[in-house]
């Protein structure tokens, strides 16, 4: 039985978060969060982030922020060698519970059409498609469109019904 373990984001777990989101992002061709750029996110009083490991090896990173009544989930990364083993949806499910108990109704992300994994993850935990940014992604080929998803955490925000 593997061990998972969260982490709250802090200064001692930046180099490591930033090497993991740099790992699963950059053969993809996308600009991966830098250590700066973390720190900075985790300094305003809307920004929060997780790190979780899988019998003490760095297995995923999850960074959001909160504002009033909204949340965003800005980027979660899991390592190569740790996908299909729950890191995606333990992480994504932290950022569920942890936005509703500050006092967020909706939780929404962006995610590129070319991503099958992490849509499938998103659409399992109940996202629907709310926009689409064309050309949002650079990718080595070109551009990718990406979906606006959004996740309806309940009292009194907007329905999904329709």
């Amino acid at each position: 039985m593997n061990s998972f373990v969260l982490h709250r984001l802090g200064a001692l777990e930046l180099d490591r978060a930033a090497r993991l989101h740099r790992d699963a992002f950059a053969p993809m061709g996308e600009r991966p969060w830098t250590r700066q750029d973390m720190a900075e996110l985790l300094a305003t009083p809307a920004g929060d982030g997780l790190l979780l490991q899988i019998d003490g090896e760095d297995a995923g990173v999850v960074l959001w922020r909160t504002v009033a009544d909204e949340a965003e989930l800005l980027t979660l990364a899991v390592d190569a060698g740790h996908r299909r083993r729950g890191v995606g949806a333990a992480l994504l499910d932290q950022v569920i519970v942890r936005s509703r108990r500050q006092g967020a109704r909706q939780l929404f992300l962006e995610v590129g059409v070319d991503n099958p994994g992490a849509r499938s993850l998103y659409a399992q935990a109940g996202f629907i498609e709310v926009g689409r940014r064309v050309a949002y992604y650079k990718r080595p080929t070109g551009f990718a469109d990406a979906l606006v998803l959004r996740l309806t955490l309940g009292g009194g925000g907007l329905s999904d019904g329709g």
